[in-house]
């Protein structure tokens, strides 16, 4: 009878463990976690307890999150010494947190505290910080311990990447060895204070990545820090501590369930994430390792990377292979060295790079206080002193830093790229000069050739359009680096473009299904006799996709042009185009809400990287649905950039007097005045979205209470708070109202760019009130244009017209 009672006394104090351990954030002394307990954060988002990560049977004590994302493991206690059993018993004493394994008597873990606590207690906070600390210390902030001093492969908002120089305390992340074992794996990010401070990224003993240095608002080569009211970053730099971190604004009822948090992945990419609750996943925010331009060294000493040229690598002015026959082999480790060795003589100046990620810095001084003379003159007088810059790109000119080695690890052409001064000997300066001249001379002597010959180029048109095909042949077109395809073997693998393979057709032509000799599937876009798309905007279409290689992208394979043929060969997409599902009410069924959200994410996602990614921004400037393909898992592939233009790294905006698109994409400054941007392709998306999510047209959409176009019923809708209107033919069982009409919101805003939107969409963020958008106006008549004057039109509703320049 005792034994029993016994038994059953047991039995309840070990419930009562259960209970108070899953509903509490704090272990005092002697209280236990047992292997299936678990305690959760006061504003239930962490939880810590026992897990076996990905397909593996040990066990660990971790944190992960606990309403979003369940399952995602920020922190482990154990990562070096799993337990191969469910005997583990996390508990609480005087000196520290430990982990005993039962069985073998044993501690497998434990904080390593070497003093002694009066009233110990552990705690996990709200910010996934799990805590040791003294419980009746009147200053809750003072840790004995805590888990943010012993950081792994995810930075939480508050974590520190850096070091502690008074206590000698470093905070560093190392990789998981895999998605089932998370033991430290190859990779290390650590913060290096060997010359400027820099964070980077290693594998084993060999610099993988870098961030570069801190320029005041980013690191040097990230994209300029724009406000997303989810986190802001943090540098901290002086004689005690040198740290970056980042922290989450204050959250509000308009911004819940939103999370971020930095990953070191197993095989070495260092990502941001942030939840996306639509969707219910990660999405990838910013990533260090994005192309081959980021990797170190890359294009070795001197050398300057673009991931969207071809070679990626080329020398500095003044500097030229070291190895010629490996650089023409694509093997630029060895990088540049100068044509004219530095002598320290007088006349040696500089030369100054724009818009580039500045070199590794750990062979450099640096001096916050000086101004930008003030750094070129110390920079003069040191002989070995090969290149200065400034440090704040917040403060003009203000900061010093100088390089004292070769440059190494340079990123080109970026478009928040910072300023830097290289050091070049008297010779290559003049050099410099004579061809600054050259190429004055080079746009200028054109010009002047260009306005003499307009009379014989006016009086040739008609002629040259009607042999336009017949002189362009393959010597012209040698520099597109894609696989030129013979005539014969389209013929072939068209069925000699059979009816029965035509998928499309469009005023560029028609597009044909072909099989090819090892039996993969392409599309071939045959320009027929008549197309509206002439040898310009074919070479434009080849000489911009094939340097584009992204997800969202359709992939261009190779071009043909025999005889009389202008031919291109993409990918197949077999789910065809997206206007085929959304405008048709029966097929429309086969997207749901959720998928269409992923097709609207993809769209966005490559906008994003033709507008910010490339070394020329690249406006699309006919975005719409018949233009978004999807593969066989109906993710979207943006398609046709015929007329697509492409901006230097500093220009925003263009003018033009032949305004091409589709009339009911095109924003209002586009076709009344000419003027597009980076914007002109974020209004269409806009209209994109509402069209996905309506299943409407913008231009043929009717309405019985009105004659507003798509655009302008869905901003009434809005202003009248009546948006199920909009989607009255959706499914609304498999997800809320709430999410379609948030992207509603989002089509109807007018955002600067793209990573704004993408960050909005990905995000739960509280978006602005839109503004009324244009072309809004009730319609006369379905074919006006607003007063347009077309010159050129064609059975779709493409159109190019002429508008006076401002």
């Amino acid at each position: 009878m005792e034994r029993s009672t016994s038994v059953i006394f047991f039995i309840i104090f070990i419930l009562c463990i259960s209970m108070h351990s899953s509903t509490t954030d704090l272990l005092r002394r002697n209280q236990t976690v047992r292997d299936g307990e678990t305690i959760v954060s006061a504003n239930n988002e962490f939880q810590l307890g026992f897990f076996s990560p990905g397909t593996g049977t040990n066990r660990y004590v971790g944190i992960w999150y606990k309403q979003i994302s369940h399952g995602t493991i920020v922190w482990v206690a154990n990562r070096d010494a799993p337990l191969n059993h469910t005997s583990g018993i996390l508990r609480i004493d005087n000196k520290g947190i430990s982990l005993f394994d039962i069985a073998s008597n044993t501690i497998f873990w434990s904080s390593n505290y070497s003093g002694f606590v009066k009233n110990p207690v552990a705690q996990l906070l709200d910010s996934g910080n799990l805590v040791f600390r003294d419980e009746e210390d009147s200053r809750p902030e003072i840790f004995v311990w805590q888990s943010f001093d012993y950081p792994e492969d995810t930075i939480l908002p508050g974590m520190k990447s850096g070091i502690d120089l008074v206590r000698g305390k470093e905070w560093y992340y190392s990789s998981w060895k895999s998605v089932d074992d998370p033991s430290p794996g190859s990779f290390v990010h650590r913060m290096d204070i060997h010359g400027y401070p820099q964070l980077l990224l290693w594998k084993g003993s060999e610099l993988h990545a870098r961030s570069g240095p801190w320029v005041g608002d980013r690191f040097s080569g990230s994209p300029q820090p724009k406000s997303n009211g989810i986190y802001y970053n943090e540098f901290f730099l002086d004689q005690k501590e040198i740290y970056y971190a980042y922290h989450l604004f204050n959250r509000s009822s308009t911004t819940p369930n939103t999370s971020v948090h930095l990953i070191l992945t197993p095989d070495g990419n260092l990502e941001r994430l942030i939840w996306n609750d639509k969707n219910q996943e990660w999405g990838t925010y910013l990533t260090l390792l994005g192309t081959d331009c980021d990797q170190y060294g890359f294009c070795g000493p001197y050398g300057t990377c673009d991931s969207s040229c071809s070679p990626r690598c080329a020398c500095l002015r003044g500097f030229s292979p070291k190895t010629p026959e490996k650089w023409e082999a694509a093997d630029w480790t060895d990088g540049c060295v100068r044509v004219t060795p530095l002598d320290c003589g007088p006349g040696n100046g500089f030369l100054k790079y724009s818009g580039v990620k500045l070199p590794d810095t750990r062979q450099t001084s640096y001096n916050l206080s000086m101004n930008l003379q003030e750094c070129r003159s110390m920079c003069l007088k040191n002989c070995t002193c090969t290149a200065y810059s400034h440090i704040n790109v917040e403060k003009a000119g203000s900061g010093c830093l100088l390089w004292f080695e070769a440059l190494m690890d340079i990123k080109g052409f970026t478009e928040d790229g910072q300023e830097i001064y290289v050091r070049m000997s008297a010779s290559e300066l003049d050099k410099s000069k004579i061809s600054r001249v050259k190429r004055m001379l080079f746009v200028s002597i054109p010009v002047v050739l260009a306005v003499t010959s307009a009379l014989i180029v006016l009086s040739l048109f008609k002629k040259r359009k009607r042999n336009r095909k017949g002189r362009l042949n393959s010597n012209e077109d040698q520099n597109l680096e894609l696989i030129l395809f013979q005539f014969k073997r389209i013929c072939n693998a068209t069925s000699n473009f059979s009816n029965d393979n035509k998928i499309g057709e469009g005023g560029f032509g028609s597009v044909y299904k072909g099989l090819l000799e090892d039996g993969q599937q392409i599309a071939v876009k045959r320009l027929s006799d008549n197309s509206r798309q002439g040898i310009d905007e074919f070479k434009n279409e080849v000489s911009l996709i094939a340097k584009l290689q992204h997800r969202n992208l359709v992939s261009l394979l190779g071009y043909c042009i025999e005889d009389m043929e202008m031919i291109l060969i993409y990918e197949y997409m077999p789910n065809k185009s997206l206007d085929f599902y959304i405008f048709d009410k029966e097929i429309s069924r086969l997207l749901d809400l959720p998928k269409l959200y992923n097709i609207i994410n993809g769209v966005a996602r490559g906008l994003l990287y033709l507008h910010q990614d490339s070394k020329l921004r690249i406006i699309h400037r006919d975005l719409k649905a018949s233009n978004v393909l999807l593969d066989d898992e109906m993710n979207p592939k943006i398609s046709d950039f015929g007329m697509a233009r492409s901006f230097g790294r500093s220009q925003t905006e263009a003018n033009t007097t032949r305004v091409v698109g589709t009339y009911g994409y095109m924003p209002p400054e586009y076709v009344t005045d000419g003027v597009f941007s980076m914007k002109s392709d974020v209004y269409s998306f806009g209209v994109l979205v509402l069209e996905i999510i309506s299943g409407n047209r913008n231009r043929c959409f009717q309405h019985p209470d009105h004659n507003l176009n798509l655009l302008g019923h869905a901003w009434r809708c809005f202003n009248e708070e009546k948006l199920e209107e909009l989607i009255s033919g959706q499914d609304l069982e498999s997800t809320s109202p709430y999410e379609a009409f948030r992207f509603i919101q989002i089509g109807l805003l007018c955002v600067p760019n793209m990573s704004s939107v993408v960050l909005m969409l990905n995000s739960n963020i509280a978006l602005p009130k839109p503004k009324k958008p244009g072309f809004f106006e009730n319609r006369k008549h379905e074919n006006d244009r607003s007063q347009l004057k077309p010159i050129l039109s064609s059975s779709n509703d493409l159109i190019i017209t002429t508008v006076e320049p401002r």
